[in-house]
């Protein structure tokens, strides 16, 4: 490994290969070959050489293999299309970095952001440290001091990776968001006391709404202890339960200004307010985290007191507005009021008694021609009636009338005495082949009746036990009453009764004789 080194420097692949002399190179070869090594030496001379040559080296790639063991330093692997490089981050190295910059020997009060606490695979860095080997594993590995976002600053990570999951968490959602109220009478100002922004909000407040009350929170708006005061603020306001509407500002900054807006803590405070939230945090190209949580979102303080209400001469504008559209209105009231005066006037001219009774004389006048006109009509269709009546009784009540009529009722009853003889006949028939069909019928049926009778009463007789008694068989009973049905229900000495035809008797068993079934003869 060591000749491959060297033929390498020696070929120029190397970017340190001008700056080793190869007389030098050659020195290191010829004490090497004079010695074996054990592994620990060797990789122990390996270890101060790289660590002579490279004692602080910048190096880019992508994070991959991330691991933060409980012991708190920081493992991960540094790789590009062609190579990876193992790294380690040592956990004094990463406070250190808190309070301390290496680069340009700033130093801070409190601790800041940390590139530490937004580690993560897949994201591009910038890793300052020494190059040393690892001896149990035997690899070499950059020892990390310096960490540093490569593009977007670290800032601007954690704020895209905190947008990320508050976004996935709904905290964004426009649906939870509430409307502000128009025109609010009472407002908590949460901002510092002595900045530009307040100055602003309260300046544009004087000349716009109307009879508003606004109660300050001050707090810190910059700084480490900025977000408690802010949350408290917030709860404080909720918990007075005075304001309408709670209004957040601070004027522009960086990012690093503005970060105290983009806490967890103060987010969370925002999203759990039962009073809607106003934020106005910077200038316009200013978006925190606060901003996109609030109900409503101004571009400046400015904007936010523009938001909540109207200026005062749009205000008398709008009365103006109000009190001319109210006095056409009356107008238009009036108008309608006198047509329906009108109308009615003249409903109550029509409805007068005098009126009244005019119209019921031309009724009554009308009547009475009607009731002339359909009584002459009356008279005049009864006239026509009796006449037509009339005519029809000197034409029926003649001598030949009369003999007609006795003609045509001849031949009614002629014809109503052959059609009765007919139908008694028919219906004289219809019984005798009915009275006919019954009696066979009833016949029939009392002899099926008869032979299953006479079935019936075989059937009886062959199930009576007493009937055989009488051709000469016998009912055997034990001394329990119960009947014997084979001889080993009985043994010699014991008593039984025998039932015959004609009564019973008591006997004893002499002896029994099982019969023999005809395989055993």
């Amino acid at each position: 490994m060591k000749r491959q080194m060297f033929q390498n420097i020696a070929k120029g692949d190397s970017p340190q290969a001008d700056e080793i002399p190869r007389a030098e190179l050659a020195d290191m070869l010829d004490d090497q070959s004079a010695q074996i090594l054990s592994v620990r030496a060797f990789t122990e001379r390996v270890r101060q050489t790289l660590e002579s040559r490279f004692p602080f080296v910048w190096v880019r790639g992508e994070v991959t293999n991330l691991s933060r063991p409980s012991s708190g330093h920081i493992y991960f692997t540094l790789k590009d299309e062609e190579a990876q490089l193992q790294c380690v981050w040592f956990r004094q190295r990463q406070r250190e970095a808190r309070n301390f910059d290496p680069l340009t020997g700033e130093v801070f009060d409190g601790s800041r952001l940390s590139a530490h606490e937004f580690l993560d695979n897949g994201c591009e860095l910038l890793c300052a440290g020494c190059v040393s080997v690892y001896g149990p594993r035997g690899q070499y590995q950059l020892v990390i001091e310096l960490v540093q976002a490569s593009g977007a600053g670290v800032l601007a990570q954690a704020f895209e990776e905190r947008k990320r999951k508050l976004a996935a968490a709904g905290y964004f959602a426009q649906e939870r968001k509430r409307a502000l109220p128009k025109n609010p009478g009472r407002v908590a100002l949460i901002t510092s006391p002595c900045g530009a922004a307040i100055h602003d909000f309260i300046q544009l407040a004087q000349v716009r709404g109307c009879a508003s009350q606004i109660r300050i929170f001050p707090v810190l708006v910059q700084g480490e202890k900025a977000a408690p005061e802010i949350v408290a603020a917030i709860e404080e306001a909720n918990a007075q339960e005075w304001a309408e509407a709670i209004v957040l500002i601070r004027g522009g900054g960086s990012l690093e200004d503005l970060w105290a807006f983009n806490e967890l803590s103060v987010v969370e405070s925002i999203f759990h307010s039962r009073i809607p939230v106003l934020a106005g945090i910077g200038h316009e190209v200013d978006v925190s985290l606060a901003d996109l949580t609030a109900d409503q979102r101004a571009a400046t303080p400015s904007h936010a007191a523009q938001l909540l209400w109207p200026l005062r001469s749009e205000l008398r504008q709008r009365v103006d507005e109000l009190e001319i559209a109210l006095t056409r209105s009356m107008e238009v009231r009036l108008e309608r009021a006198a047509y329906e005066l009108k109308f009615l006037e003249r409903d109550l001219l029509w409805s007068s008694p005098a009126q009244t009774l005019r119209r019921y004389c031309e009724q009554l006048a009308n009547l009475d021609v009607a009731l002339l006109r359909a009584m002459q009509n009356w008279f005049e269709e009864k006239i026509r009636l009796l006449n037509g009546l009339d005519l029809r009784r000197v034409s029926l009540f003649t001598a030949d009338g009369f003999r007609t009529k006795e003609l045509e009722l001849e031949m009614l009853m002629n014809t109503l005495n052959l059609l009765a003889g007919q139908l008694v006949a028919r219906d004289q028939s219809l019984l005798d082949r009915h009275e006919s069909n019954l009696k066979r019928n009833v016949d029939n049926l009392l002899g099926d009746y008869s032979v299953t009778l006479d079935k019936l009463e075989l059937c009886i007789l062959a199930c009576d036990p007493m009937k055989p008694l009488e051709r000469g068989y016998a009912l055997l009973f034990q001394e329990n009453g119960v009947l014997a049905r084979s001889v080993s229900d009985f043994a010699p000495g014991q008593s039984f009764s025998a039932r015959l035809f004609d009564g019973d008797l008591n006997a004893l068993v002499k002896t029994t004789i099982p019969n023999i079934s005809k395989g055993d003869r």
